[in-house]
Parts: structure tokens; sequence; C-alpha cells
């Protein structure tokens, strides 16, 4: 009776793995969702549209976008974490909301290095320190020695507490050991355009907001937040180049799967990123963004965002940030 039970339960496993086999094979037959969590015209929204015109070339399959933009990006990423693991429903996720996110929400309502799996790495969007041009300082030096001469007398923007500009701005206060006042804004519009203005001192951002103030005359970049120059702005030093070589910023994008996602569905939506960071076309689109492709493997990719969850954990811990 024992081994017929056991012949009967392998029987079953091996039918089952045979289907899953079969439903992999096929992957996909049907239209994939990606979910984003932030509204379209940002760089996740377009990192998920030009993947989606990748797989659609590659398979014939539709690919259908939907912006989940409430929470940060956390309910977003809840969506993927609850859908069936299929490969059918996907996340296009920013930094943010898997290693920023738990340790700034109070209700952070899931294990963002359980509830997700990290398929693969799409690109980066490095972080600068601008400063208005009005500041008399035209290097990392000359605003050190101008912030410690008078601490707390100029002031830095951010998109609100607990966001990126915020977290990125207040680590390169503490790495550069000067001290200026925190003014939130509800969102980098704002915070830049005050900057502009020169309301506020100072703002950690990406170059995309930063580009037309450049190009009047009206900020001044001190570095990029990254180990090497960028060639759309060669003549900017990297944070080592500037004096602080440990202060690395960036907003990075990735793809993720609900936990349980077959082993080989993973592998199959980690080649169809791979393929289009070769893609020329993609990969200019990305530039014009400002988008660093970032390729590496699934493993890789998985250990990159354990370090980094890690990483902000301490970052937002030194900010002194409260969960909210």
């Amino acid at each position: 009776m024992l081994v017929r039970f056991m012949l009967a339960a392998l029987t079953v496993c091996a039918a089952t793995a045979a289907q899953a086999q079969d439903g992999v094979k096929g992957y996909p037959d049907k239209p994939i969702r990606l979910i984003v969590g932030f509204a379209a015209g940002g760089i996740a929204d377009l990192a998920a549209r030009l993947l989606g015109d990748h797989i659609t070339r590659e398979t014939g399959q539709a690919v259908v976008v939907e912006n989940r933009s409430a929470a940060a990006g956390t309910v977003a990423v809840q969506g993927v974490a609850k859908a069936p693991p299929d490969g059918y429903t996907l996340g296009v996720v920013l930094s943010g909301q898997l290693v920023i996110n738990p340790f700034v929400q109070k209700a952070f309502p899931l294990d963002a290095l359980k509830d997700v799996v990290p398929v693969a790495a799409i690109g980066e969007a490095p972080q600068m320190i601008a400063i208005n041009a009005g500041v008399p300082a035209k290097t990392l030096k000359e605003f050190v020695a101008l912030a410690r001469a008078k601490p707390d007398t100029m002031s830095y923007a951010s998109a609100g507490f607990g966001s990126l500009p915020h977290l990125s701005a207040a680590e390169f206060l503490r790495q550069a050991g000067i001290s200026l006042v925190h003014v939130p804004y509800k969102g980098n519009q704002p915070a830049t355009t005050d900057l502009l203005a020169g309301q506020v001192q100072l703002l950690s951002s990406s170059i995309g907001g930063l580009r037309g103030g450049l190009e009047a005359g009206k900020i001044r970049l001190l570095l990029v937040a990254a180990r090497n120059r960028l060639p759309y702005i060669a003549d900017v030093p990297t944070s080592a180049e500037a004096g602080i070589p440990d202060y690395l910023m960036t907003v990075w994008i990735g793809v993720v799967a609900p936990p349980g996602t077959p082993q080989p569905i993973v592998d199959r939506v980690h080649a169809f990123v791979q393929g289009m960071l070769k893609d020329e076309t993609m990969v200019k689109r990305m530039a014009g963004a400002a988008i660093d492709v970032m390729p590496m493997s699934q493993r890789d990719f998985g250990a990159f965002v354990k370090h980094e969850y890690g990483r902000w954990d301490k970052i937002v811990k030194a900010a002194g940030v409260e969960p909210q």
C-alpha cells in the first residue's frame, strides 16, 4: 500500500513538473503585465515601455504597462508580490521601492528581500550635487570651506523627508563634514525651481531635472556621485576626484517577479532584458533620459539588491529619518 501511494505521488509530481515545463516552453503565450509604481513619463515608465516593446518584437506577445503611482511605489511592489507566480505579472521598479521605502514607511507591507524576486537590472541614473550659481564656490573644496565657515547659513532642498534627494544630500553632508538646513518640498520639481531661484543653495538630483538650469547658467555641478565621469557632463568630477570617494549615489531600475516564479521563466525574462540592453536603439533612448545600462547576471542582481538594502538601512539611520 505504501509503495503504491509513493508511486502515485511521484507520478503526480512528475506530471505537475511536466506541465510546468510545458508552460515555460510556451512562455509567453499571452499578454504580459508590467506594473510600474510611478506615473507615465518618468524613467521607470520609460524603462518598462522599452522593455515591453522589446518583448513584443521578440515574441509577438503584447505587453501592457500598468502605472500604480501611490505610496512612493510601494503599492506597485505589493501588487507584484501578490500576483500569480507565472511570469505574466512583473514589476519594473526604482531602487527606492525596495531599499529605501522599507526604512522610511512605518506601514511598509512586505519583506522587500523575500516577497519579490530580483530578475534583472536595467539601468541607473547617477545623482549630482548641484548648487545655485550665486554661491561663491566653483569646486567642492571651496563649497565645503564656505559651509564650514558659516554652518547652517545655507540650505538644501529635497523632494520630501525620506526621499532619495533628501537621503542622498544628507549622506553627502555627513561625508563632507558640513551642516546645511534641510528644506523639504512636495516633489523634486518645486525643489529644483527654488534652487534655480536661489531660495535654496544645494540639491541632490539626477541630471534630468537639472538640464535647463545648467543650460541657463543658473546652477553649477560640484560632482557626480559615480565611479566614472559621465560622457554628457564630462567636465564634472566624480565623488572620488572631488574628495569624497565613498559617496556613490544612484537611482537604479530593475525587474522583479512574484515569489515562486519558476526559474526557467525568471531566466527567460532576464534574457529579454539582456537583449534589450544590447539593442543600440534602446540604449540610445535610455541614454537620452540619462540612464546608463546595468548588464549583470540574475544572481549578481540579487546580491546587489541585498547589499543595497543593507547600505540604505545605514544611510537612513545616519540621516535620523523616522518612519512615517
